[in-house]
C-alpha cells in the first residue's frame, strides 16, 4: 500500500543545512564542501538513514553522501544527520537516474547499495541501480580500484547483477549467497536486512573492484 505522502517532508529538508537540492552545482566541488581531503563514499538508495548513521559515525575521517528519491523515508535520515551530529554526511533527494551530473571524473572512493527494488519484470530491469546503464556511470565517477559494495535479499537480481559487474569491468572481490554474520563482523545490519533474516531469506552479498 502506497504511504500518504508526507507535504512537511520536502520543507523539512530544505531547512536542513545538510541537504542539498541543487547539487549539480557542487560536481567536482564536494571536498570543498567537506572542507576537507578525505575520501567521498556514495549510498544510493539510503532510505531511512540507519545504515549510513552507524557508518558515519564509525568513520569519521570518511566522507559521505545519500541519494534518495523518496522523501517520505528521506526526511528521518537527513534528520539524524543533525541529531546525531554527523557532520562528515551531506544529503542529496536526486534520482539517482543521472548520477554523473552530480559528481565529477574519479571523485568518489566507493558506493553502498543496500537492498534496491529488484525490478523482477523484465520491461522494468533497466531501472535497477546494478543494471549496465547505472554501472557506466558509476566507471565515470569512481576512482581507479574504488569499489561497489552490494547487499539484496533477491537471489535472481544478485545473479543478474554479478553478469552486469563482469560485463562492465569490475572485478568481483567477494561473493556469497549466504551472508553468515559471524564472518562479516563489520557488517551493519540495517532494517531490511534484519526483516529478511527474521524470515530466514538467505542475503547476498558482493563487492566489485572498478579495473580501469
Amino acid at each position: 500500500m502506497r504511504l500518504r505522502k508526507k507535504h512537511w517532508a520536502i520543507p523539512e529538508m530544505k531547512e536542513n543545512p545538510y541537504v542539498y537540492f541543487d547539487a549539480a552545482e557542487y560536481k567536482g566541488k564536494w571536498k570543498e564542501v567537506f572542507e576537507n581531503s578525505n575520501k567521498i563514499h556514495i549510498e544510493i538508495g539510503a532510505g531511512k538513514g540507519a545504515f549510513i548513521q552507524e557508518l558515519a559515525r564509525r568513520n569519521k575521517n570518511i566522507n559521505y553522501v545519500i541519494i534518495e528519491q523518496e522523501s517520505n523515508a528521506f526526511v528521518y535520515a537527513t534528520r539524524k544527520i543533525i541529531e546525531e551530529k554527523l557532520e562528515n554526511v551531506r544529503a542529496l533527494p536526486i534520482n539517482a537516474e543521472k548520477i554523473n551530473e552530480y559528481f565529477d571524473k574519479e571523485e568518489i572512493d566507493r558506493i553502498y547499495i543496500n537492498f534496491c527494488n529488484p525490478w523482477p519484470k523484465l520491461r522494468h530491469q533497466k531501472r535497477r541501480l546494478t543494471h549496465p546503464r547505472f554501472l557506466v556511470q558509476y566507471r565515470e565517477i569512481l576512482k581507479k580500484d574504488a569499489e561497489v559494495h552490494f547487499k539484496t535479499d533477491d537471489l535472481d537480481l544478485f545473479n543478474d547483477s554479478l553478469k552486469y559487474f563482469e560485463d562492465n569491468k569490475f572485478k568481483i572481490m567477494k561473493c556469497t549467497r549466504n551472508m553468515k554474520l559471524e564472518d562479516y563482523p563489520e557488517n551493519i545490519v540495517t532494517e531490511y536486512e534484519n526483516k529478511w533474516r527474521s524470515k530466514n531469506i538467505p542475503i547476498c552479498y558482493g563487492v566489485f573492484r572498478i579495473e580501469k
